[in-house]
């Protein structure tokens, strides 16, 4: 049977309803029998999809667009003061929930497993999703991702179990009170958020702090993970603490894994048993993820050895490392890096991938103040790939921060050795990668931002330089 909608949840109004996280919870709350609604700035196959479980999904942002009967409004820290839907509830005095609350309240009277990290979330998450549905436990899940799958971030199922992605960007990942819970990995990011690594360490800790009696947290390879768990370890009624890594003293020992083209096969002893499966991306990072996936499942009860031939069933999320297609011979592949070690991971993944051939990335920076702190390490990623086109900083939320563009980062890829082009208008971009790539090469677009709409184009282009 289904939770229970809580009642300040049964008319909610969503602003950015079409945002990764905040469309996944509108759509857990619409297959519950919530009357959802919400705003967004433009339309996409999101809000369509949203429509088609009978939400309310206005274009723009107005004040009239908030029902008079909504019994909440749902916000995300993206969302700005000056929101006139927002400013409209304050005048009607209807209650603002931020989205990790609203989150936590879906999670009351389940299972709740909470993977969190500073990279990997959304592609663990999703491998245990998609796994544990294989498995049939019917999971509800909320992912900041579309599974390549079942084409969707998020569902309410009737099992036991809701696997949810625990955002630690702007803390509110310590609202939830997991069952098992995943550290991937522990670095600092979300510049407008934390000033120090101290600050970052303090935040998972009251993460951590919140996994209930009992239960127990998985940490992987990372230093940062390893830290975290060191300062954790011993505290009185504190969660049991499973390792996971290639080091053979990790409770959850990855023993080998052999790349096989665009996928890896990937041996995990745990309690003493072997167990051998596929993880269908290429890249170390991701077959960690695997592991760290089967470790927390089988804290959950799950039988290792039918969740790992499960884990098996992931055949992606999209962008994360997501192929878009192949044209005159050139293979294009999204990707969501944004971080210098995500984009190291992605990039060495792809150069494996490649073999012999050129791999040319196509890089977007996201936000100012991340391009401020971590752009010369962004330019040495870079270094990693033949060819680097880098197009300007993505802003999102962000206003402007004087001295800081791109080319903070395409100086480091230079002085690194990199081949390295400034492209400053998006369109001029498919012709410019057309000109750079050729038969047998990779193309990877890179970042966070609306970078990932490149990849039709540069197909197209491809394409019609194959067929003149």
């Amino acid at each position: 049977m289904a939770p229970a909608v809580p009642s300040a949840m049964e008319r909610p109004h969503f602003i950015g309803i079409g945002g990764a996280g905040m469309s996944g919870i509108a759509r857990i709350l619409a297959s519950r029998g919530a009357k959802v609604a919400g705003s967004d700035a433009r339309d996409s196959a999101t809000a369509a999809s949203l429509r088609e479980l009978g939400v309310t999904v206005h274009l723009g942002h107005a004040a009239g667009h908030l029902a008079p009967d909504a019994t909440c409004v749902v916000v995300s820290s993206a969302i700005r003061a000056d929101n006139p839907e927002l400013v409209r509830a304050a005048e009607l005095s209807v209650p603002v929930v931020h989205r990790s609350d609203a989150l936590a309240s879906l999670m009351h009277g389940t299972r709740p497993l909470a993977v969190a990290g500073t990279h990997g979330k959304t592609t663990t998450t999703s491998m245990l999703a998609v796994a544990l549905t294989e498995l049939g436990e019917d999971p509800s899940y909320a992912i900041g991702g579309d599974l390549a799958g079942p084409g969707t971030n998020a569902r309410h199922g009737e099992g036991a179990i809701f696997v949810a992605e625990a955002d630690e960007s702007d803390r509110s990942f310590q609202k939830y009170d997991p069952e098992v819970a995943i550290v991937l990995n522990v670095e600092l990011d979300h510049h407008a958020n934390y000033a120090s690594m101290d600050e970052i360490y303090e935040s998972f800790e009251a993460f951590a702090a919140k996994i209930v009696p009992g239960g127990t947290l998985v940490v992987g390879e990372h230093p940062g993970a390893r830290e975290l768990a060191a300062r954790l370890s011993g505290r009185p009624g504190g969660p049991a603490i499973v390792t996971v890594g290639e080091a053979e003293g990790s409770d959850v020992w990855i023993r080998s894994l052999t790349p096989r083209g665009m996928t890896s096969e990937v041996a995990v002893v745990m309690d003493g048993t072997e167990h051998v499966f596929t993880v269908s991306v290429p890249g170390r990072h991701y077959a960690h993820n695997a592991a760290a996936a089967l470790a927390a499942g089988a804290r959950l009860g799950i039988d290792p050895a039918q969740l790992a031939r499960a884990l098996t069933a992931y055949t992606g999320v999209g962008r994360r490392l997501q192929p878009k297609g192949e044209a005159a011979g050139v293979q294009v592949v999204d990707s969501y890096a944004h971080h210098p070690t995500e984009m190291t991971a992605d990039l060495e993944a792809m150069r494996g991938a490649a073999q012999d051939s050129r791999l040319v990335v196509v890089f977007q920076p996201h936000l100012y103040s991340r391009t401020q702190e971590l752009g010369r390490e962004m330019g040495r990623a870079l270094a990693l790939a033949d060819a680097s086109v880098v197009l300007d900083i993505y802003p999102a939320r962000e206003d402007p921060i004087p001295g800081v563009t791109s080319e903070l980062i395409i100086e480091a890829a230079k002085d690194a050795g990199a081949e390295v082009v400034a492209v400053h208008d998006k369109a001029d971009v498919p012709a410019v990668v057309a000109g750079m790539a050729g038969p047998g090469d990779l193309v990877l677009t890179m970042g966070a931002g609306d970078v990932t709409d490149l990849g039709p184009d540069v197909l197209a282009h491809l394409s019609n330089r194959g067929s003149a």
